[in-house]
C-alpha cells in the first residue's frame, strides 16, 4: 500500500480533492452553466475587532496552494496577531480556487489554534525554558503543526523528531519513565549513568526524577550520581500524587543547593498550562508543555465572498465590500473599506502573496516568530485573553 494510514495526501490537496463534496458539485453546477464570475473572498473569524488577539499562521502553505493559480491573494505576515476581519483576501475567477476552501481553512485554523495556545504559554514565562510536547496527543500528520506553532510562539524546542527534520531542528528529548523502568527500583543511579555514557554529548543530561521514590531523593541521588554532567532533573509527577507541586520544587531547590548543586536546573512537565506555569515559574526553570497546546479548539474561520464582478455582496450575517485591516498607533486593530480612509498613523497589515499565481513572498518561520513575538508585546496579549 502507497498510504497504509489513510492519510491525505499532497497531491490530493494540491489537486483540490482533499475537499468537500459540495464544492465539486459547485464547480460541476457552474460550468455546466457556463459560468465563472470573478470574485474577491475573504477569510474572517470575527466581522468586527473582539479585542481578543489570537495568532495567525499557516501562510507558507497558503502560497504553496495557490502558486500556479491564475488568482491574487493577499494575506497578514506570518505570526501577526488579529482580533477581527479579513486574514487572507482572494481575487479571481471563482473556479479558479473553489475546491480549496476546505484545504485553505484547514491550513489556517488548527494551526493558529495551537499557536494561540503556545503564545498563552510563552508570555506566562518570558525567560524560562519552554519545549513542546504536544505530538502524543494528534494525529502523526499533525505533529509538525503542533511544533512548528510552538517555534512560532517562541518555544525553545520541541520533543518530535519527524517534525524536526521537516523544520530543520534537533528534537529535544531526554528519558521517559520506561527507562527507569527497565533498569529497576534501586538502579535509578545506573539509569542515570548508562544514559550519560551512551547518548551524545549535545545532549543535555536531564534526570528523571520521580519514578520510584519521592522525587527530592531521587534528585538528590541524581545530582550526586553524574555531580557536574547533571544539567538538570525534571519532574513529571502525575496529578493524582502531586500534592503541592510548587513547595515540591521549592524543597528539591533548596537540597540541591545546600549541597552545592546549585547549577542544576529544575524542568516541570505533565499537564502545565500558563496558570501552572506562572505558579511555579520563580522555583523552576524550563516546562515541558503538551495538552494546552494541542486540545485548543481550531480558530473558526469561514471563507466568504464579498465583491462578485465588481460589486460589493455579502451573505446575511456578513459585511460585503473588499476590506483592509490595520494595526493602529495604539496597538488595536482597525478594519475598513479598502477604498476608504485608513486612520492616521495605521499600519496596514494585508500584504501582497501571490500574484497570478506566482509566490511574492516566502515566509520564513524565524521572521513569524520574531514577529509574533514583537506583536504579542505591543498589543498586550496578555491582556487580551
Amino acid at each position: 500500500m502507497s498510504n497504509p494510514f489513510e492519510t491525505v495526501t499532497s497531491e490530493a490537496i494540491l489537486e483540490g480533492t482533499a475537499t468537500d463534496a459540495y464544492f465539486d458539485r459547485t464547480r460541476t453546477t457552474l460550468e455546466h452553466a457556463g459560468l465563472n464570475p470573478r470574485v474577491v473572498a475573504e477569510v474572517t473569524a470575527d466581522q468586527f475587532p473582539t479585542g481578543e488577539f489570537q495568532v495567525l499562521t499557516g501562510i507558507a502553505d497558503i502560497a504553496t496552494l495557490f502558486e500556479g493559480r491564475a488568482v491574487d491573494v493577499d494575506a497578514l505576515p506570518d505570526g501577526q496577531l488579529f482580533d477581527g476581519g479579513p486574514v487572507v483576501r482572494i481575487e479571481g475567477p471563482y473556479l479558479e480556487f473553489a475546491e480549496l476552501e476546505t484545504t485553505l481553512l484547514g491550513f489556517l485554523s488548527q494551526p493558529s489554534g495551537f499557536a494561540t495556545a503556545a503564545l498563552e504559554a510563552r508570555r506566562a514565562a518570558p525567560d524560562s525554558t519552554l519545549l513542546s510536547f504536544g505530538a502524543r496527543h494528534v494525529h502523526p500528520s499533525l505533529a509538525t503543526a503542533v511544533e512548528r506553532a510552538a517555534i512560532l510562539a517562541g518555544f525553545d524546542g520541541f520533543s518530535h523528531v519527524a517534525a524536526g527534520e521537516l523544520l530543520e531542528q534537533e528534537a529535544s528529548g531526554t528519558m521517559p519513565h520506561a527507562l527507569m523502568f527497565a533498569f529497576g527500583e534501586g538502579n535509578q543511579a545506573d539509569a542515570w549513568r548508562a544514559f550519560d555514557e551512551a547518548v551524545p554529548e549535545s545532549v543535555p543530561r536531564i534526570a528523571l526524577t520521580d519514578t520510584f521514590w519521592d522525587e527530592k531523593s531521587e534528585s538528590l541521588l541524581a545530582a550526586e550520581t553524574l555531580g557536574d554532567r547533571l544539567d538538570g532533573v525534571r519532574l513529571d509527577t502525575t496529578g493524582s500524587r502531586r500534592g503541592d507541586f510548587r513547595h515540591i520544587a521549592r524543597e528539591i531547590r533548596w537540597e540541591l543547593d545546600a549541597r552545592g548543586f546549585e547549577d542544576v536546573d529544575i524542568f516541570c512537565s505533565g499537564g502545565i498550562d500558563p496558570s501552572s506555569i506562572r505558579t511555579l515559574r520563580d522555583v523552576a526553570d524550563g516546562f515541558g508543555v503538551g495538552s494546552h497546546i494541542t486540545s485548543r479548539a481550531p480558530i473558526d474561520f469561514s471563507l466568504d465572498i464579498v465583491e462578485l464582478e465588481g460589486e460589493p455582496v455579502s451573505k446575511r450575517g456578513k459585511l460585503s465590500g473588499v476590506k483592509d485591516v490595520y494595526r493602529t498607533a495604539d496597538g488595536g486593530h482597525h478594519v475598513a473599506l479598502a477604498d476608504g480612509d485608513a486612520p492616521a498613523d495605521a499600519e496596514s497589515l494585508l500584504e501582497p502573496l501571490v500574484r497570478d499565481g506566482e509566490v511574492v513572498r516566502e515566509p520564513t518561520l524565524e521572521e513569524a516568530s520574531e514577529r509574533c513575538l514583537a506583536d504579542a508585546a505591543a498589543v498586550g496579549f496578555e491582556e487580551s485573553r
